[in-house]
């Protein structure tokens, strides 16, 4: 008898949201649209690298050697898939959910069993139409190695699994109840979708090389037209508040809320500084958002 083999291995888990109703409205139409959807994401799994071990259904199982290949496979799906959607009626889309995880899998043939296959499952059933899932295992090993944002969405309890599972959404675009924008260009490559997914960062750096064009202009015009009051502080302060909600919204380890109520408790801070009459004034509002902040916190948790 042989011995079990295992071996560590990137799952990759896809399935399509709401295919029970797509079936309803059009069989043929939907088994057609299955068909060319998961031919599209077999090709470009396979251009990554990856081997598609099994479909059932609307579902689909891949694993990967490379965890930063399996998510890049993912991204690019979603963008090619969004593309696709694009031509068809928003209560015709097909949209796929996707969760990958990075576990220890039992080989049995051409087949992977095992809890590291669930949880993937477990993390693709989470995720939202047209998104992704990744568990921490994978996110520990990509979040520097791919050009694409994270959203930490805590912990995710998987049948017969222990402890549960921390997870974190990819941020694909700017999606809206969890529909895929159209774009306006599909990405056909791994590299086309790293370039996508820079365009925000640079964005983000146009953005901060501007803010400090007009920071400098204002404070130019102050000391040119100098009558004994620095006036520029009020709209730097203004300037720093809005880039501070900026900054909050874009970060994917912190809770975005109340990262971006605490600029705004600091921003009532600087307004009492700037117009001082020896009155701390600001520490109700401060008081109140905390509270807000502090509700949030404990709901979350």
């Amino acid at each position: 008898m042989n011995e079990t083999q295992r071996k560590l291995t990137t799952i990759f888990s896809a399935d399509v949201q709401d295919y029970t109703r797509l079936m309803g409205a059009d069989e043929e139409g939907t088994l057609a649209t299955l068909k060319r959807y998961r031919d599209a994401m077999s090709r470009l799994i396979a251009s990554h690298g990856g081997r598609v071990i099994n479909t059932w259904g609307d579902g689909l199982i891949a694993e990967f050697p490379s965890v930063v290949e399996a998510v890049r496979t993912a991204v690019d799906v979603q963008n090619e898939l969004a593309g696709l959607n694009a031509t068809r009626p928003t209560d015709g889309r097909m949209l796929f959910r996707i969760g990958i995880n990075l576990g220890d899998v039992i080989v049995d043939g051409d087949d992977i069993y095992g809890d590291g296959v669930n949880i993937a499952a477990r993390l693709q059933a989470s995720a939202p139409a047209g998104g992704v899932v990744i568990s921490n295992t994978v996110y520990d090993q990509v979040r520097n190695k791919v050009a694409v944002s994270f959203d930490f969405l805590g912990p995710l309890t998987v049948k017969n699994v222990t402890d549960a599972v921390p997870s974190y959404a990819v941020r694909i675009g700017e999606n809206i109840d969890g529909l895929p924008p159209p774009p306006t260009e599909v990405p056909r490559a791994a590299a086309a979708v790293a370039g996508v997914a820079q365009q925000p960062a640079r964005g983000r750096r146009r953005k901060l090389g501007l803010l400090a064009v007009v920071t400098l202009t204002l404070v130019a015009i102050n000391a040119l037209s100098w009558e004994g009051e620095f006036w520029a502080a009020w709209p730097l302060l203004v300037l720093a508040v809005l880039s501070g909600i900026g900054w909050a919204r874009s970060q994917a380890r912190i809770d975005k809320r109340i990262a971006s109520l605490a600029v705004v408790a600091l921003g009532f801070v600087g307004i009492n500084l700037l117009s001082w009459h020896g009155i701390f004034w600001a520490i109700w509002p401060v008081l109140a958002i905390a509270v807000v902040a502090g509700i949030r916190w404990a709901m979350r948790s």
